[in-house]
């Protein structure tokens, strides 16, 4: 069983369910915790979420671990591993690298490399949870939660993008201004299950660029999503007339020595539930881009 507490630190009386609801703790994982088999105790006796934590006192959360199971293979492949604790993984996908299993791919990917991980290091919960993804072919910091209480935690946070994602996008072209916000609706290209479009019923989206720097025939943008659709950056940018080299599926050139969307995720930052700090990591841009970038390496945070 793996055990989660605070202490209530400020003077007063207070509901547990409160108490928990500003560390982060929803109301579905107040179910989670009931139906999963878990326990709430106060001072080590057993409580409800009515009743009062007050000064001093600790509340703890007991959850049973997630086994192993045979629908998620495991990996032995390398996954790089940029950050890890109790709660947390960052790691640093490679390109080609599919983030979840799916049809194409069900014991290579990003979540398999990271169960493969977590049995060698002999861990006792092995369903990883996927909390920011990519596509396939972007490289860069992904954040997974090592239990499913740690994933519920950032529920509030992903759905209010408090969970920061900063990108480096080679675009076609030499774009004229040095900042601009796209905020363009994005929606299912028709009879295509992949590809996507601006279009006017499509969902609010927006993407916040800076130039960083600008080559004879291409961009370098740093990029910050305010809305996290599928493949945003790559629509937006093919919507402005520039799409990311190498991207062959939005129109992007496929002559300058790319082999898949220069699109690199290479910041990360959250608000750590369990440290109460804001965490923030880095994954350095891969040789593929600093090659079709002739060598430049940004420094641009």
């Amino acid at each position: 069983m793996a055990t989660f507490s605070w202490e209530k630190q400020e003077p007063g009386g207070l509901k547990i369910k409160q108490f928990l609801a500003e560390r982060g703790v929803s109301h579905r994982m107040f179910s989670i915790i009931k139906r999963g088999g878990g326990h709430l105790l106060l001072d080590g006796r057993p409580a409800r979420t009515i009743d009062e934590i007050k000064m001093g006192q600790k509340i703890t959360i007991i959850m049973p671990h997630e086994e192993s199971n045979e629908i998620l293979p495991f990996s032995d492949l390398p996954i790089t591993v940029i950050y890890e604790d109790d709660n947390y993984l960052v790691v640093d996908k490679p390109a080609g690298v599919t983030s979840v299993p799916g049809k194409a791919d069900r014991e290579t990917t990003m979540v398999n490399r990271v169960k493969g991980h977590l049995q060698r290091e002999g861990a006792q919960d092995l369903v990883p949870h996927v909390v920011t993804r990519l596509d396939r072919f972007t490289s860069g910091v992904a954040l997974l939660a090592k239990h499913r209480f740690a994933h519920g935690l950032l529920d509030k946070a992903l759905k209010t993008h408090a969970v920061d994602k900063r990108y480096y996008a080679l675009v076609d072209g030499v774009l004229a201004d040095e900042h601009q916000m796209i905020d363009q609706p994005i929606g299912r290209v028709p009879d295509d299950f992949i590809r996507r479009e601006v279009r006017s019923d499509g969902k609010p989206s927006q993407t916040e660029y800076w130039v960083i720097k600008r080559f004879d025939n291409q961009t370098l943008v740093r990029v910050q999503l305010h809305t996290g659709r599928t493949h945003q950056i790559r629509v937006h940018f093919k919507a402005l007339g520039h799409p990311l080299v190498g991207d062959e599926i939005y129109g992007g050139p496929m002559d300058r020595g790319a082999v898949r969307q220069m699109l690199h995720a290479y910041w990360i930052s959250w608000f750590d539930p369990f440290s109460q700090i804001v965490q923030q990591f880095e994954a350095p841009v891969p040789e593929d881009m600093i090659n079709v970038m002739q060598g430049y390496v940004p420094q641009d945070k």
